[in-house]
């Protein structure tokens, strides 16, 4: 894929799993999600971490993509995860996605081992590339610091850009520290590296530095008005949509609840489809105390899922 084809910007969500009640993913219901997140206008993120990725092996992420290609949603507004520990593993899943036409790639490093440096993970992307051997290949590097620990810096950044500036289309940074992703913006954005924010929490302030949009949590349960500020945060009241936009995060985000829990339930409970609440252990879902009261806090604020139903 050459630097003058379209990249992939705005609004994507880390679709979250569904599991049926044998803990298998739920084809049907995933489909229906995908969907109607893109009827919101938001690309898809999945197998990223609140997608419980993973928990998932590779054969089941294949399986997923296929079945939403083949339920013909189109794989330009797509950017699966396929970062795992195993650079077979890795290979295999990026090879598939590009096969099947997706826009890029949220490629993880390994995390299993720590303290690694930047020339390990250097030689690891670089091997993926290598042996995809795909010009068609868009990575975006997944910065998630909190969970993986094993971090993407400025130096590595530049580094394969140097080397593969094709291959490397940019990041997402989930670091939740504003000044590290204004670091890659400021270094990178001008060589048309997109920055992703992490969160919605910081849309507005990367897209008046030159970000490219957000890969966020909670664009599974809020695609539409999360969208709707990419779309128009050089308005007057970019910053109202913010502020609104950061109180739907608070709620899902807070500290009492799982975060993948609390969207599962978020989407359960508008949808009316109770078995949207299963997650794969080693995660545990709200119990019902939890669940009456996000569900009490949601509706002090007004929040909707216009559109959402039942697979």
């Amino acid at each position: 894929m050459s630097k003058t084809q379209q990249r992939i910007r705005g609004v994507l969500s880390p679709v979250v799993t569904p599991f049926d009640k044998d803990l298998n993913p739920d084809t049907a219901r995933f489909i229906n999600h995908c969907k109607w997140l893109i009827s919101q206008g938001c690309g898809l993120a999945a197998f990223g971490t609140n997608s419980e990725a993973n928990s998932l092996s590779v054969n089941e992420r294949m399986a997923l993509l296929d079945a939403i290609l083949a339920a013909g949603i189109d794989p330009a507004r797509m950017m699966p995860g396929t970062g795992c520990c195993s650079i077979s593993d890795s290979v295999r899943l990026t090879e598939h996605a590009v096969k099947a036409g997706c826009a890029g790639v949220l490629m993880l490093p390994p995390f299993y081992y720590k303290g690694v440096s930047d020339e390990g993970l250097y030689r690891n992307y670089s091997e993926i590339i290598e042996r995809v051997g795909d010009d068609r290949l868009r990575i975006y590097l997944y910065h998630i610091p909190p969970v993986a620990v094993v971090g993407i810096t400025p130096n590595l950044v530049e580094r394969l850009l140097k080397k593969y500036p094709t291959a490397i289309a940019g990041m997402k940074d989930s670091s939740g520290d504003w000044k590290n992703t204004k670091t890659f913006l400021d270094n990178f954005a001008k060589q048309g590296f997109d920055v992703f924010a992490g969160s919605e929490s910081f849309l507005l302030a990367n897209m008046q530095n030159g970000g490219a949009g957000c890969i966020s949590a909670t664009a599974n349960v809020n695609p539409g008005p999360i969208d709707k500020l990419f779309r128009e945060w050089k308005n007057a009241d970019a910053e109202a949509q913010q502020k609104a936009l950061d109180v739907v995060r608070g709620t899902f985000g807070n500290s009492k609840y799982l975060m993948i829990a609390a969207l599962k339930a978020g989407i359960a409970q508008y949808s009316g489809d109770d078995q949207w609440c299963t997650v794969r252990p080693p995660l545990v879902e709200l119990n019902k105390e939890q669940r009456a009261s996000l569900s009490a806090e949601l509706k002090a604020i007004g929040f909707q899922m216009p559109g959402l139903k039942a697979a």
